[in-house]
């Protein structure tokens, strides 16, 4: 019996002399889970690695299809290896070779329904007078199991023009109205989605609208203000230019009337006959015009 055990432990050196792999991790967004692992220290360039699967509720480790010869470096796809989301598991990594193989490396337990994590919806931004309207998809390349985890929403309000912010958690919607809006103002909205097991979320980008047309700005009511003061102020004072000729001819019409009748001396500079005559008149009305 000693022989044996003897035999036992250097066949048992020799086979298992691999380093383990390490950092054994399972992440998962959005439903789609990969494994991943580092090589052990001084793991030879021609290894493979492994991977099984335990379900807890089963108790039994089985190999994963796709991933019984992996190199140094790639990952694991388990996204269609649980069927049961609310399943916890774990998985386990081992290297080999031709003639070794290395101890298992077990990861954290891992249950895809809990410990997933939910990215952001598509969204899209349109405005309906003092409100807006919102609208909520799946990402395209989600599978069709997220959309079950969607529960609640909440919308991160920001108004643009002095950074005014609120939050609103609603139920879930494809399409989602914001009420008690400024008309005629930018609004910018980020969205996260929640379920009842599940508060692993990453928000959207903010996506910007304006409730309604932006109302004009002052500048063109200035300009027509002061374009309509202009043409008030030219025509006010082509009156006064046209009252004040008026006003100079009518004096200097009456001082040629009263030159006529006190100054007969006028007409005889003129070489004209009678200062009553209306030839005189006439001729001295034109040398005092000009």
């Amino acid at each position: 019996m000693g022989l044996w055990r003897l035999l036992l432990h250097l066949h048992l050196a020799l086979c298992v002399s691999l380093p383990a792999p390490s950092n054994v991790s399972i992440s998962s967004f959005n439903l789609e889970h990969t494994l991943r692992f580092l090589p052990g220290l001084e793991t030879p360039p021609d290894a493979r690695f492994t991977v099984h699967i335990l379900r807890l509720r089963r108790k039994t480790w089985r190999p994963v299809t796709a991933c019984l010869e992996l190199r140094a470096g790639q990952t694991c796809d388990l996204t269609y290896v649980f069927k049961d989301l609310s399943d916890p598991c774990r998985a386990r990594v081992q290297a080999f070779t031709s003639t070794q193989t290395s101890n298992w490396a077990v990861s954290e337990r891992f249950t895809p329904l809990s410990d997933t994590v939910l990215g952001p919806p598509d969204v899209s931004l349109s405005g309906c007078g003092n409100c807006l309207l919102l609208h909520i998809t799946l990402p395209m390349k989600a599978p069709k199991q997220l959309k079950q985890l969607y529960r609640r929403v909440v919308l991160h309000v920001r108004r643009s023009r002095d950074g005014a912010q609120f939050d609103l958690s609603l139920t879930y919607n494809e399409e989602n109205k914001i009420s008690y809006l400024q008309q005629g103002v930018e609004y910018c909205v980020s969205v996260s989605v929640t379920s009842l097991t599940n508060y692993n979320c990453v928000a959207s980008p903010p996506r910007c609208a304006f409730t309604s047309p932006p109302r004009p700005t002052s500048s063109p009511h200035i300009l027509h203000s002061l374009l309509a003061a202009l043409c008030a102020s030219a025509f006010l004072l082509v009156g006064l230019l046209v009252c004040a000729s008026r006003l100079s001819f009518s004096i200097r019409r009456q001082s040629l009337q009263r030159t006529l009748v006190t100054c007969p001396r006028m007409c005889a500079a003129l070489h004209l006959s009678c200062p009553h005559d209306t030839l005189c008149r006439n001729q001295l009305e034109k040398s005092l015009i000009l």
